[in-house]
């Protein structure tokens, strides 16, 4: 059985080998190694082999081991990609580079404040739920670009990318072409989209990063 760098590095010749396959010039994907469930002590050895992005779905886990691994390694970037509540927002400000689940207006407008409290500008995603799915958090398809236009218009906010996660048991290919076609009517250049079972294909559709987390470090 390969160990957490083993699997990182073979994660990383295939999203080359996806590049090539489609025509995209090498590098052009970024991975984002999701941590989420697992300790300092398992990611550090991921972080010294080279691996700088990583993914957690919450903001109270995230807070308890990035602050440490940080003061080793302060070039890390870190993404939230799991819903944010309005109530732990000023942490999640404080906290992360990315935030990738904007998703209503409640969020867009404590996001708006609370960046300008701190002087901290996280990068921010919408996330698209492109299969409507009732159960799941994310913008519905139909709302995405006028919820896009009103988070710039109405709340000053800068939405670099979109995020999506495909229904389980479905053909992920058509959901990211809608995320990539809703990007391209909001004039949004990320895609957030591929996790561990479909990351090749969504390099193929355009993802400028993956989430792959198991493929990586395991299940827990």
């Amino acid at each position: 059985m390969l160990n957490a760098v083993e699997q990182l590095f073979a994660v990383q010749s295939e999203i080359r080998e996806a590049e090539a396959e489609a025509n995209r010039p090498r590098g052009s994907v970024t991975l984002v190694a999701v941590s989420k469930t697992h300790d300092a002590d398992a990611i550090r050895p991921v972080i010294e082999a080279g691996q700088r992005v990583f993914g957690e779905n919450r903001v109270q886990e995230a807070q308890l081991k990035w602050p440490y691994l940080r003061s080793d390694f302060p070039d890390i970037e870190l993404h939230l990609i799991g819903p944010l509540q309005s109530n732990k927002t000023q942490e999640a400000v404080a906290l992360f580079d990315v935030i990738e689940t904007v998703d209503r207006e409640k969020i867009a407008a404590s996001l708006s404040l609370e960046m300008k409290k701190q002087n901290r500008f996280p990068k921010l995603y919408v996330q698209v739920n492109t299969g409507s799915e009732p159960q799941k958090a994310g913008i519905d398809p139909k709302e995405a670009l006028a919820f896009v236009t009103r988070c710039r218009g109405v709340h000053g906010l800068i939405i670099e990318g979109l995020m999506c996660i495909p229904p389980a048991g479905e053909n992920p290919g058509p959901h990211f072409a809608l995320l990539r076609k809703i990007a391209g009517e909001a004039g949004v250049e990320k895609l957030s989209m591929g996790m561990s079972g479909d990351y090749r294909l969504a390099v193929g559709f355009g993802a400028t990063s993956v989430r792959v987390g198991s493929a990586i470090f395991g299940e827990r």
